[in-house]
């Protein structure tokens, strides 16, 4: 998720050169949001494949046509792309809310989101099917205020009182999920197997006490319960 997947660069790459125009390599990265290395790549493939032909222009510049075959291409990663992409949200989907059954069971109800991109809308999608109440978003690196309707707040210390965070950061999943253990109790971090955070410097949650009260720095709640791992 950090990345594009190979099927979504080829599919911008054949839509970005579909109305001929003139373009450099430069101006194609900035498009797509890969290097141009990359992009280097994906043309000679493209080229060789015989998806895309290329037509010199003034300035060291290229004019790139697709050919039926490209076009031919296009629509069967669109296809792909589509495909793939519904499979990802319901599998997002399903494991967010597999974990928010899980709190809801343990009486953890008032969660914040840790990552303001995709994850979190499909995580807001599915805490609405049951009990969950996601009261933040936790992003300092985002613009919006809002994600799906729920405020986004910088800092933990700006967030109402919660009782567990859910890591939704598909970017740095692994760096959210450290930086967090710092500031809460690990038993109150939860994340879905589908960003592949390693717990292993902490002991394993589902052999503790879901009974046993926990705290979380300056911000003490004795009546906060443990969370379940998502993982399994």
């Amino acid at each position: 998720m950090a990345d594009k997947l190979p099927t979504e660069v080829d599919l911008e790459l054949l839509t970005s050169l579909e109305s001929g125009e003139v373009v450099t390599q430069m101006s194609l990265s900035r498009r797509i949001g890969v290097s141009i290395g990359l992009v280097n790549a994906l043309l000679k493939r493209a080229i060789r494949k015989g998806y895309v032909k290329a037509k010199a222009a003034p300035y060291k510049r290229y004019a790139y046509y697709l050919t039926p075959s490209g076009f031919s291409e296009k629509s069967r990663l669109l296809a792909d792309y589509l495909d793939i992409s519904l499979r990802f949200f319901r599998d997002a989907r399903e494991q967010y809310a597999d974990g928010f059954r899980r709190l809801d069971a343990a009486g953890l109800r008032r969660v914040i989101l840790a990552g303001a991109g995709e994850l979190a809308e499909i995580a807001i999608l599915a805490a609405r099917d049951g009990a969950i109440e996601v009261v933040a978003v936790l992003d300092g690196g985002t613009n919006r205020s809002r994600v799906a309707g729920v405020p986004v707040v910088r800092t933990l210390q700006e967030a109402p009182a919660f009782d567990a965070v859910v890591v939704t950061d598909s970017r740095t999943p692994q760096a959210t999920y450290d930086r967090l253990k710092g500031q809460v109790d690990f038993n109150r971090i939860v994340t879905p197997p589908l960003l592949h955070v390693s717990l292993s410097a902490v002991p394993n949650a589902a052999e503790e006490d879901l009974d046993t009260p926990v705290t979380d720095g300056d911000r003490k709640d004795p009546g906060a319960l443990r969370a379940p791992a998502m993982e399994g």
